[in-house]
């Protein structure tokens, strides 16, 4: 009987399982509709996403934009809603407010959908090359402590915790962290800290369209010694172990 309870169990989280695997996966755009944007822009107020993040949609630290490649098609569709309605300030580029806005939200769907579809590898930035360039680079063994274990005594959990091992993701709200430009990730998690203590409508540098504040409570903890450091393990991290050379699906 208690074998048949065990099986039963089983059963019924593979079943959850597989049904929130589905609906991750589920495309929420035409994928083709959104390559054209991606590629060519939408007439005049719309310019081409390839022009800042790349044709493979990888990014560049130069201009601090990120890699948007393998990135969960939920986040990137919420986080153009938010540009769309001020709930999220483009703080790097300036531009991202004015271009979700001049997007229908079918577009915006379709973008999200089409980036999902970039499966180029986890490449992430040249460290070597920002030192050279004089960028401050923190060390990545210490930021792959914070990573897989956190700091508890400072309330700092692992970011593995949310956003699965090495930063690949968890999917759905929780965006692929992993390969992540450099300099994005810096700025994104000053940005939040800046957040957690000022509006971003009262403060575009601020970030504060994190569900229930949860990167805002973490990087309010972080000093600019973790953020350097957490950014450089993060984007060299690799989202595979030898042991486990699959790569992550979503």
């Amino acid at each position: 009987m208690k074998k048949v309870m065990l099986m039963s169990a089983a059963m019924l989280l593979g079943m959850s399982w597989m049904a929130s695997s589905s609906i991750a996966h589920e495309a929420i755009g035409n994928p083709e509709n959104g390559r054209t944007i991606f590629e060519n822009g939408v007439g005049e107020n719309v310019p081409a996403c390839a022009g800042c993040h790349g044709l493979g949609g990888m990014g560049a630290d130069d201009m601090g934009t990120p890699r948007l490649a393998y990135q969960v098609q939920k986040y990137i569709w919420k986080q153009l809603e938010d540009f769309a309605t001020d709930k999220r300030m483009d703080n790097t580029m300036y531009q991202m407010n004015d271009i979700a806005k001049a997007l229908t939200e079918e577009q915006r769907r379709d973008v999200a959908a089409y980036v999902h579809s970039l499966k180029t590898p986890f490449l992430g930035s040249d460290l070597d090359q920002l030192i050279k360039d004089g960028e401050t680079v923190g060390e990545g063994y210490k930021g792959q402590i914070l990573v897989e274990h956190g700091a508890p005594e400072r309330g700092i959990p692992a970011c593995m915790s949310c956003h699965a091992y090495h930063g690949r993701s968890a999917g759905n709200i929780f965006p692929a962290i992993g390969g992540q430009r450099y300099e994005y990730l810096k700025h994104e998690l000053e940005a939040f800290r800046a957040g957690h203590d000022t509006p971003s409508s009262e403060d575009d540098a601020s970030r504060d369209n994190d569900p229930m504040a949860m990167m805002r409570n973490v990087a309010t903890h972080l000093t600019d010694e973790d953020i350097v450091n957490v950014a450089a393990f993060l984007t060299v991290a690799k989202p595979v172990t030898a042991g486990n050379p699959a790569a992550p699906r979503r």
